[in-house]
């Protein structure tokens, strides 16, 4: 039965019929053929249902929500101001401008298809005026959105620990230097177009005569110097044991000389008087414009911070940055007003049911493609072609590539991730490390013709055809690609930092190459 539904759903996704429907029909016909109608309630129905009836799904819709709060807030106009004040000034400036607000936003939404369509709708325009390209603009915007679900929070990831049962947290750490090595690659190639097509040269943007209100004054104030306080505080946990300043005890916990709290506020303190001297060194426009993205960019503090010293698990701290997205929409800000939000809930509820019945359909199709015994045939043929795990990876990552030409990241996580996971285990690959591989390889073919989502996004947003955007867009994707590469090939880009916020489950005696590499399974 594996030659007749797996064809079928492809022969359907191909002929346009909406993903959620063909991971449906497929397995629907297999069990018609095999004249057993009574799975069709107990196979298909009740996984459907079974496959959204999940708490830690429930980060998904929060997520949204928050992201459709901050946009809607005016907060997007905020971070790209921000990075126009920082990056204006470079050669083919916009397009950095561009990419940064991209690895800004990506830390409030988690989703590449909003990040091209609040982005777009306000650099495209923008980068039009000042000299580029339409086609140009709708391109770096599409292939800097991937960033979006790369860098935390993010909705494939939360999907794939689902699937997987690996830990969210663990993966959001892990996403991090991958969604900034992505970014700057982009930066780096831009700068290398920048002579040979003219770009257009830029000056430092700063908007004159910025105004900024009391409340939200106070609020950066403060903030400000409690993150520059947590920033210097976590170096120095890092340089306590090396200089003698903190021991490890029996029982293997690490014992400070001194009372953090104390070093906290001596450190606070310290704060406060570098940034009144970097104050003497910048305009006061440039500070306005910096204190006001401080509220927005607090939330990806918020929510990594929240779970790395364990205050909530991912799924409370989903519902904590909706709720710290209200606070600073309605109080901080004063930027939306309530009959807004009949408008953010409604386009949040519509865009979470469809990832939803999304997931829920692609639990249904695993679960009667389990039955198939389709695991057991594919890992047979991909055992066979070589038992260098080196070329499996390289081979897997050319398989991911193409999936992600023509099916979403959701989908086809939850469809690969339970077959091809295992197998690269068992070789030795660490699951988080996989984990990384597999959803950065699937969200850069978001960016992917002919089928990637943000393509048709940014066509949308620019008015300019998806084939010339297609067609820019390819210096950009072969940056990506190489990143995947270095990804696949250097686990440390992606294992460091969840291995130094000890979230791999290693013991304290597991040096580090034994953590992110361990031992071939036998």
């Amino acid at each position: 039965m594996l030659i007749l539904f797996l064809p079928l759903f492809l022969i359907l996704i191909l002929i346009g019929m909406p993903v959620v429907f063909a991971l449906m029909a497929s397995p629907f016909a297999m069990i018609m053929a095999e004249g057993d109608s009574r799975n069709v309630v107990a196979g298909l129905y009740r996984n459907l249902y079974n496959g959204m009836d999940s708490f830690p799904l429930m980060a998904l819709p929060f997520f949204m929500l928050a992201g459709e709060i901050m946009n809607r807030g005016g907060i997007t106009l905020r971070l790209v101001e921000f990075a126009q004040a920082f990056m204006g000034h470079l050669r083919g400036g916009l397009a950095h401008v561009n990419i940064l607000s991209s690895m800004l936003f990506a830390g409030l939404s988690g989703s590449a298809v909003a990040d091209t369509s609040a982005i777009g709708s306000t650099m495209i325009p923008a980068m039009e005026k000042n000299g580029y390209t339409r086609r140009f603009a709708a391109a770096i915007t599409a292939a800097s959105s991937v960033i979006g679900p790369i860098i935390p929070p993010s909705g494939i990831m939360i999907i794939y620990a689902y699937v997987m049962g690996e830990s969210v947290a663990s993966l959001f750490l892990a996403g991090i230097v991958p969604g900034i090595l992505v970014g700057v690659g982009l930066m780096v190639m831009v700068r290398l177009m920048a002579d040979r097509y003219d770009l257009p040269k830029a000056e430092r943007i700063v908007s004159k005569d910025q105004t900024i209100t009391p409340v939200e004054y106070w609020v950066s104030f403060v903030l400000l110097r409690i993150n520059l306080a947590g920033l210097l505080i976590a170096l120095y946990t890092l340089i306590a044991r090396p200089v003698g300043l903190a021991s490890r005890d029996d029982a293997g916990d690490i014992v400070h000389a001194l009372n953090l709290w104390v070093v906290f506020v001596a450190l606070l303190v310290a704060s406060h008087y570098l940034l009144m001297g970097y104050r003497k060194r910048v305009t006061s426009d440039f500070r306005i414009v910096c204190k006001k993205a401080v509220a927005p960019l607090q939330t990806p503090i918020i929510i990594l911070g929240g779970i790395l010293v364990g205050v909530f698990t991912p799924t409370e701290a989903s519902a904590v940055a909706v709720a710290y997205a209200l606070i600073v929409s309605f109080f901080v800000l004063r930027s939306m007003k309530l009959r807004d939000l009949s408008g953010v809930l409604t386009r949040s509820a519509i865009a979470t049911s469809a990832v939803l019945l999304l997931v829920g359909a692609a639990v249904a199709f695993k679960t009667v493609v389990a039955l198939s015994y389709a695991p057991q045939i594919l890992s047979d043929y991909i055992l066979s072609l070589s038992e260098n795990p080196l070329i499996l990876l390289f081979l897997i990552n050319i398989l991911l590539f193409i999936v992600g030409m023509f099916l979403d990241a959701g989908p086809a996580i939850i469809i690969l991730g339970p077959i091809l996971g295992p197998i690269f285990v068992d070789m030795g690959v660490h699951p988080v490390h996989f984990a990384i591989i597999m959803s950065v390889n699937l969200t850069v073919g978001l960016a992917t013709p002919p089928m990637g989502l943000v393509l048709f996004v940014a066509s949308t947003v620019s008015g300019e055809r998806v084939e010339t955007i297609a067609k820019a867009i390819l210096p950009f994707l072969a940056v990506e690609i190489l990143v995947i590469f270095l990804i696949t090939y250097i686990p440390a880009i992606s294992m460091t930092v969840p291995y130094l916020a000890g979230f791999l489950g290693c013991a304290p005696d597991v040096g580090f190459s034994a953590c992110i590499s361990p031992a071939p399974i036998q």
